[in-house]
């Protein structure tokens, strides 16, 4: 259970240990509970098929198999898996953060509550983005290279491989604004210095979306760049936001210490 906290409101090194202990336990008894419920969840409503309905109508026969006996198995227990991790995210949210508020100011907690609210909601948006948009337009354009010659024989392990894969990397790639927030907050990087290396950030946007996308050149690439592209330009702005608080918050310092030795006199 959690550890109370002595009367300083501090907790020893032990306790923190212990504290983490439990946060740990509450989020693997989190990841089973919602794992089991993305199974029972992939088998009533065959989540398997969902995933498959944008190849499935390329393929001869409209059907996809499998090569190994296990492969159905553990398909299912793929996308079960999938399926709990996301449901258990906000949890493991909420214990990351129950671990880490008491060692926070009220500032940097409402800072950290918009970090994991929106780090959950752009990874979401970044997977929806790729299995609903990126993935019916890629499939067509790749396999539209097969002839007389090159008959597609797709299996089901490819194929979720290649689903699983694009979605992973579109969620990842949506978590651009939150590293450069904390970079930000850090010092690390500026809202001049990345104003001033816009261009660059624009090339490299364009160069990864061509290769993390593996379809149709204009299309899918522009459905992975301009989203990237507008998240820089929001990340910038709220570069811009935390440093002008930082400064207003450093000259209402220098004020106080200005002003202190004036009150004492």
């Amino acid at each position: 259970m959690p550890i109370p906290k002595s009367a300083s409101g501090e907790m020893p090194f032990l306790d923190h240990l212990e504290e983490l202990r439990w946060r740990i336990i509450y989020s693997l008894a989190a990841v089973i509970v919602c794992v089991g419920l993305g199974f029972w969840v992939t088998l009533r409503f065959d989540l398997v098929k969902i995933l498959a309905e944008p190849i499935l109508k390329l393929v001869p026969g409209h059907t996809l198999y499998y090569t190994h006996p296990s492969d159905a198995f553990s398909i299912t227990l793929n996308t079960a898996v999938t399926c709990g991790l996301v449901v258990a995210a906000p949890v493991l949210l909420y214990q990351a953060w129950l671990f880490l508020a008491p060692a926070l100011h009220r500032s940097e907690k409402r800072v950290a509550i918009g970090v994991l609210f929106s780090g959950t909601v752009l990874f979401i948006a970044g997977a929806a983005l790729a299995f609903l948009v990126v993935v019916p337009l890629a499939l067509p354009w790749l396999m539209g290279f097969g002839s007389e010659s090159l008959k597609p024989l797709i299996t089901a392990e490819e194929y979720f491989g290649f689903v699983f894969a694009m979605v992973l990397t579109f969620g990842v790639s949506f978590e651009l604004p939150i590293v450069v927030l904390a970079l930000s907050a850090l010092g690390i990087v500026t809202p001049q210095l990345l104003t001033r290396f816009r261009r660059h950030a624009v090339v490299a946007i364009v160069i990864a979306g061509a290769f993390l996308t593996p379809g149709d050149m204009v299309w899918t690439t522009v459905a992975l760049a301009v989203p990237l592209y507008l998240l820089y330009e929001l990340s910038v702005g709220a570069a811009y936001m935390i440093q002008r608080r930082r400064n207003q918050r450093r000259a209402r310092v220098d004020t106080e210490q200005f002003d202190a030795p004036a009150r004492l006199t």
